[in-house]
């Protein structure tokens, strides 16, 4: 039950526009600690990603880049098991990562998203947003804000462990296999340049639409 929650807010289509990021860290289940930071994507903002989020130029003007906070990122996740929900958190720290050239470092992800749709049937095929999810659960939280968004996903986790009764290290090997025999997967080179796009989309219909 020990793993670490993490979220971004982004500037713009662009997901290595982080503009705010935050990380919690849960301890047999319960929240140890928790971080956040405004970011300062050095980028433009769109108007559609401010209207979630309610981050703009202004927010940011004097906030530290991302190389800036790159240490205390690292701090927190190397070498732990990364929950976020959705692919989107893990393709964006990927991309502000290769932005600054900056170095890769070790860390396990997990999805919450996948996790959802192999716990509660309702949720196999759609309707598996962090929201949600989360008002299903009756989990309480600010949503689009990036430490509230994170502590939200690691809660979900902890529902699902406690309904499945399946350990961490048990889902990461669970979400290895399909949902189903029929269930069709979607594979790429994961370093090509569209490697992401498509997934990117299905979460912006599922998130913002």
């Amino acid at each position: 039950m020990d793993f670490v929650a993490i979220d971004v807010e982004t500037a713009n289509p662009d997901l290595a526009s982080i503009c705010q990021i935050g990380i919690v860290a849960f301890e047999n289940g319960s929240v140890k600690d928790s971080w956040q930071s405004l970011v300062n994507p050095e980028d433009y903002f769109d108007g559609i990603n401010v209207s979630i989020h309610g981050i703009d130029e202004c927010a940011v003007k004097l906030a530290p880049t991302f190389p800036k906070l790159f240490e205390t990122v690292k701090k927190r996740l190397v070498d732990s098991v990364v929950v976020s929900h959705t692919f989107f958190d893990r393709v964006a720290v990927a991309r502000v990562l290769e932005k600054y050239d900056l170095e890769k470092f070790d860390c396990t992800w997990l999805d919450t998203a996948k996790v959802v749709r192999r716990t509660w049937p309702e949720f196999s095929q759609r309707g598996y947003g962090l929201k949600n999810v989360a008002d299903k659960l009756g989990i309480e939280f600010m949503h689009h804000n990036a430490e509230d968004d994170a502590r939200a996903a690691g809660e979900i986790l902890v529902h699902a462990i406690h309904e499945t009764r399946m350990t961490v290290s048990d889902w990461l090997e669970q979400l290895k296999r399909p949902i189903s025999p029929s269930s069709i997967t979607m594979k790429g080179n994961p370093n090509g340049p569209l490697y992401g796009e498509v997934e990117k989309s299905l979460y912006l219909l599922e998130h913002y639409l």
